[in-house]
Order: C-alpha cells, then sequence, then structure tokens
C-alpha cells in the first residue's frame, strides 16, 4: 500500500523541533551518504520551470525520496509537485507527499537553522523580503531557536506584507511593520531574510552595515538574483553544496569565481567558524539538497503511520 499525504496532512505531520533535529543531523552525516543527490532542471514555456531533485538518500534512514515540481511564478502557489517516498530494500512506493509544503518546511526550518548559527548572538530584530509561505517557516524555525523582538516585512504586493506582518506580530507578541523597500528592511534589522523570484539585486553592500546576516533563498536557479556581487564579495558566504552554488546559486557569477564559501555542514560540525567576529557580514545562500526532502518526508510518513493519517491506496492492484 502506498500512503497519500495531502499538503493538509505534511503541515500536521511535521514538528518544527524535530525536523529541526532531523536536519541538523543529516547536515552533519551528508557526506556519509553513499550517493550524492542530483538535481535536474528544465525551461518551460511560459517563464515556467521543472526540477527534479533525487535520490533523497541519507545515512541510517532506510528509504530514498523523487522530487518532482513544477514552478509557475505567476500560478498561487507557484510551486506543485510530489515527493516520492521509496523502500531502500526494495523500491516499494511507502508515500506520496505534496511537494509545495513539504518544501517549504524543509527548506525554511534548513534556513532557520542556519540564519541562528551565523547570526550575531542576541541579534533579535528580523527583516521579511518576500512575505510568501517560505518566510513563514523561516520565521517559526528562527523563534524556535532564538528570541525575535522586532519584525520588519516588505512584500510586491503590500496586502500580503500587512497580513504577514499583523499574523507574526500577533502570534510571536513582537513588534511588526511593513515598509516600502529591501532597503528599508535593512536598515530596521540584524537579520534579514529573502524569499522572493527577484531577478536584479534587491540589497547592495552600501545598503548593509557591520556584523548583519542575510538569508537569501530565493536564488536556486539560474538568473535568479537578490544580492549584488559586492554583498557576496565582502560577505563570508556559506551554502549547503558549493558546487550546486556554482552552477545555479548564488556564485553562478563568472565574478564571484574567487569567493570561498563554506558549507553548513562544516560550521555546524567546528570545521569551519562560520561568523568569526561581531562586525562580520555573513550569508546564508542554499539551493536545496535531495537529502533534505528525505529528511522530511521519512518525519512526515513514520509520524502518519504512528498517527493512523493519510489515504492508504494500493498502485498496484
Amino acid at each position: 500500500m502506498t500512503l497519500i499525504l495531502s499538503g493538509s496532512d505534511v503541515a500536521a505531520l511535521l514538528d518544527a523541533g524535530d525536523l529541526l533535529e532531523a536536519l541538523r543531523s543529516g547536515f552533519l552525516s551528508q557526506d556519509e551518504t553513499p550517493l550524492p543527490g542530483r538535481r535536474m532542471r528544465a525551461d518551460l514555456p511560459g517563464g515556467a520551470s521543472a526540477t527534479a531533485l533525487l535520490p533523497g538518500l541519507l545515512a541510517g534512514i532506510p528509504a530514498y525520496t523523487v522530487k518532482i515540481n513544477a514552478k509557475f511564478p505567476r500560478a498561487e502557489p507557484a510551486l506543485r509537485g510530489v515527493v516520492c517516498l521509496h523502500s531502500l530494500a526494495d523500491g516499494g512506493l511507502l508515500a506520496v507527499l505534496d511537494s509545495a509544503r513539504l518544501t517549504a518546511w524543509r527548506t525554511g526550518l534548513a534556513a532557520a537553522l542556519a540564519t541562528d548559527v551565523l547570526a550575531r548572538p542576541g541579534a533579535s530584530t528580523v527583516g521579511v523580503v518576500g512575505a510568501g509561505a517560505q518566510a513563514d517557516l523561516v520565521l517559526a524555525g528562527l523563534s524556535r531557536l532564538r528570541s525575535v523582538t522586532r519584525l520588519t516585512v516588505t512584500d510586491l504586493v503590500p496586502g500580503r506584507a500587512s497580513r504577514f506582518a499583523e499574523r507574526h506580530g500577533r502570534a510571536g507578541g513582537v513588534l511588526a511593520e511593513v515598509v516600502e523597500t529591501p532597503a528599508d528592511v535593512a536598515a530596521a534589522s540584524a537579520i534579514v531574510v529573502f524569499a522572493t523570484w527577484s531577478r536584479a539585486p534587491l540589497l547592495r553592500l552600501a545598503d548593509l552595515r557591520p556584523g548583519q546576516h542575510l538569508t537569501t533563498l530565493g536564488v536556486d536557479e539560474p538568473g535568479k538574483c537578490e544580492l549584488a556581487p559586492d554583498v557576496l564579495g565582502a560577505a563570508t558566504v556559506v551554502v549547503d553544496q558549493e558546487d550546486l552554488a556554482r552552477q545555479a546559486g548564488v556564485l553562478a557569477d563568472d565574478g564571484l569565481a574567487d569567493v570561498r564559501p563554506a558549507t553548513l555542514a562544516q560550521v555546524l560540525a567546528g570545521a569551519h567558524p562560520g561568523r568569526s567576529g561581531p562586525g562580520e557580514i555573513t550569508v546564508y545562500a542554499p539551493v536545496g539538497l535531495p537529502w533534505q526532502d528525505l529528511a522530511a518526508a521519512w518525519t512526515a510518513y513514520r509520524a502518519a503511520v504512528s498517527h493512523g493519517r493519510g489515504l492508504d491506496v494500493d498502485l498496484l492492484a
């Protein structure tokens, strides 16, 4: 039997604390994975794209994932697809999970983990550029890891920014305000999170001050851009996987060939200091790795089996 888990199932089954620990463990053990994950992308008509991530593998988990996503920037939601969870013993299809919700959770909480590790100790003012589901999960995860006292938000759709600020301000008991530009967000925040579809820099080095941390989540395919090259050239840059960051992420620009990033795995393991001083600007710039899909899918699947949630289907009947 195959378990079908909808977006609402995934959201109900995943616990932020459990997934944060699963992702931390995954980063520390990702070098033990027997086969490297692959990320493949193809353009579709009208500015859309199709992406496949496979196989998602982690030591100690007896399963693997294959993810197929469609990205249609003008649609709502813009990301649609499925994550297939297979038995590593015989390939049996254990579950099919909604990809949009699962991807938001794994990307958002991995970003929260990295942001907490790289931002200055005690930094509690957070800015959001792009008030969508991805930023929701980053903020939810970050609030579990450190105190957030002030939230500043901007979005191309002012109403969406207002709803985001009101929701998180009310739920977290923080001062929340909406501003007009990314530069306004940076002026008010020690930590800035970007989750946009931008293809032009939203911040330059002149917009920043010493000691800030920036998490940029929108640059996961060629042509997308949230930070100017002078920011990346001046900052300590941390990525999830360097070759992907150079192929399709923030380091794809030929002018950034001299930037030597660390990986989050190195920082978490103590092999790289991450932030080495209070005045340093730090950047976390992931592309997204197949094993992260597995960490989230396996966590949701085990919870579904335990709680009897989801729809059992015999796809081989």
